[in-house]
């Protein structure tokens, strides 16, 4: 693959991870779709989208995954959805963010891992932005409960990203996982029943988060990531908040406030020592360019 390839691939895959965010605030924010079903369509649409791939590809035609990955798929996306009904694009994509990366850093802490001077530093100044973007008593701070179910949503990517982790064909594991949580969207979408609003720009957005941002997003990622060094994965995946923050201002008229954007530098610039310090040492990094938002 060339390097241009390799570029515009990842470029795509960045975008298309940010669109996720700004597609799902649209929808709950400027259409009269309700969460539990934007979360159905949602992942009806990648599992359709998904399925498909699989079977026009060349390969095995069969598809992978398990239950309990499909669990941490469906919670993530439902606290997602349930979250963006009252964050902004750039504070939402910023927290998930975050809260991917702490759980796979606080896996390797588990596990033993010994973080060295600079990743402690980092991780500081993370916790600091954390704090600094969630501080109560503020005009600009978001809405509490939302931010926690961002930050669970995060905590659930970064498990379903852990499970994930050498099982074999990521396309097929994904569509695996994404067919297997559609039966628990849809017990969410009967349970929230009464609060069912449809219309055809909010069906629109959802399909278009599950087919295009979610199914095809992977996809691309997939294909472009043996192409990439292991730092250049880690690295690039810092691009998404920032570019979910810059399509909430344009696309979505969102302001910018400074404490978003010192919160935003603080918790991206932490991650990004813990990272990359990380990729520095590490003999066998090709675990941590797997993860994907």
């Amino acid at each position: 693959m060339s390097y241009a390839r390799i570029i515009v691939l990842t470029t795509l895959a960045m975008v298309a991870f940010a669109g996720n965010s700004l597609l799902c605030r649209a929808a709950l924010n400027s259409t009269n779709i309700d969460a539990a079903s934007f979360t159905s369509i949602r992942l009806v649409s990648g599992a359709v989208m998904l399925w498909l791939l699989v079977r026009l590809r060349f390969g095995p035609k069969t598809i992978a995954g398990n239950w309990l990955s499909a669990l941490a798929l469906f919670v993530y996306a439902a606290a997602f959805s349930f979250a963006y009904v009252s964050l902004p694009a750039a504070t939402g994509a910023l927290l998930i963010f975050g809260a991917v990366q702490a759980t796979m850093i606080g896996r390797g802490i588990w596990l033993g891992e010994r973080l060295r001077k600079l990743q402690i530093a980092g991780m500081v100044l993370a916790f600091a932005g954390l704090l600094a973007l969630l501080l109560p008593g503020l005009s600009s701070a978001p809405p509490l409960g939302g931010a926690l179910l961002m930050m669970v949503s995060g905590i659930a990517w970064g498990v379903y990203s852990l499970r994930g982790q050498g099982t074999g064909d990521p396309t097929r594991v994904t569509a695996g996982n994404f067919l297997r949580a559609v039966p628990m969207t849809v017990v969410l979408s009967l349970l929230m029943l009464r609060g069912m609003s449809l219309d055809a720009a909010g069906v629109g957005y959802a399909m278009a988060s599950g087919g295009l941002a979610s199914a095809i997003g992977y996809a691309i990622w997939y294909t472009a990531l043996p192409g990439l060094k292991a730092t250049q994965a880690a690295t690039v995946q810092l691009t998404v908040p920032v570019i979910a923050a810059m399509g909430g201002i344009v696309l979505l008229g969102e302001p910018l406030s400074l404490r978003l954007a010192l919160a935003s530098a603080a918790i991206l610039g932490g991650i990004a020592l813990i990272v990359l310090e990380k990729q520095r040492v590490t003999v066998n990094p090709r675990e941590d360019r797997n993860r994907v938002i």
